[in-house]
């Protein structure tokens, strides 16, 4: 009988591609996962891993028992949620992460709900970006991401996927205060055509669209500076070293030498939580759910509709 720890290393392997990242997505060493692999060839009687350069590679064997793991693991998942629904207790561990100014803003607030709620639910957070936060849920090292998008740039989410809206948050710019525009009731990006950026990492999903609406406004963005935290950000800004954009969600206290001031564009983002299909009837998941998006209207945001299909959603 095949062991259903061993196809979940199989699985991580084959969607990896790495041991090293196999091995860091389920928590164990690498010499755990080559351990497991050996033990599972010998049930099968099968080579399933070949090396490829440094790293390795699936064979045909390989691949079509990956393939058969996927499906399992999934319907394992799918038992796993009815048994708990069944159940009806919101108990067990949950899984999530969500990024910087999101962890800031919501989870002090929503973790310690879900803990005076539900003792029986062990809760383990951790900060990660939304690409990682979504890479996560989709590999089943999480149950939940927070995550964002931006009013004119949707971000892209994996089949198989279920999101729901926590917030919009509305974005100023935010200037040193002796700033030529410091006092300004709002300001259009084209007036800040001359000005350096303090933007995030070369890559990041913000950073690609801040370039993208920048530019879209005839604006060629000089970036003078990259933060992947907001607050970093900030402390440049208040050292007169750029501006940079700065949504409402985590972001006060401000560091004195800064003020923001509205866009005129009226920029927003969306704060959302993503959770897989196949795990959508945990009770956990669900009060997680309501306990995220009870944080993110008591700052000021707006969470209506109910959640949706991430292949269908925009």
């Amino acid at each position: 009988m095949l062991n259903l720890e061993r196809l979940r290393t199989l699985d991580a392997l084959a969607r990896h591609g790495s041991v090293s990242v196999a091995a860091e997505g389920l928590h164990i060493t690498t010499s755990a996962v080559s351990q497991q692999m050996a033990k599972l060839e010998r049930e099968v009687g099968q080579q399933l891993l070949a090396r490829n350069g440094r790293g390795i590679r699936l064979t045909d064997a390989g691949r079509l028992l990956a393939e058969h793991a996927a499906r399992i693991l999934s319907q394992v998942e799918l038992a796993q949620s009815d048994l708990e629904a069944q159940r009806g207790q919101v108990a067990g561990e949950l899984r999530l992460s969500a990024f910087p100014t999101a962890a800031r803003g919501l989870f002090p607030t929503a973790l310690a709900e879900l803990r005076e709620r539900h003792p029986a639910l062990r809760v383990r957070s951790r900060e990660l970006e939304p690409e990682r936060g979504i890479r996560g849920v989709v590999r089943g090292d999480l149950d939940l991401a927070v995550v964002l998008d931006w009013y004119n740039k949707p971000m892209p989410l994996p089949d198989g996927l279920v999101k729901a809206l926590l917030l919009d948050d509305p974005a100023d710019v935010a200037l040193p205060a002796g700033h030529r525009l410091a006092g300004s009731d709002e300001v259009d990006l084209a007036e800040l055509a001359d000005d350096e950026w303090i933007t995030w990492g070369e890559g990041e999903f913000c950073h690609e669209w801040l370039m993208f609406t920048l530019r879209s406004k005839g604006v060629e963005p000089v970036v003078g500076h990259r933060a992947a935290e907001s607050h970093t950000q900030l402390g440049l800004v208040a050292a007169g070293l750029g501006v940079c954009v700065a949504p409402l969600l985590g972001r006060n206290p401000l560091p004195e030498g800064v003020v923001t001031v509205p866009l005129r564009q009226r920029v927003r983002r969306h704060v959302f939580v993503v959770w897989r299909a196949d795990a959508d009837r945990r009770p956990s998941i669900r009060a997680a759910v309501g306990a995220l998006r009870a944080a993110g209207e008591r700052v000021g945001g707006t969470a209506d509709g109910a959640p949706t299909a991430a292949s269908t959603a925009s």
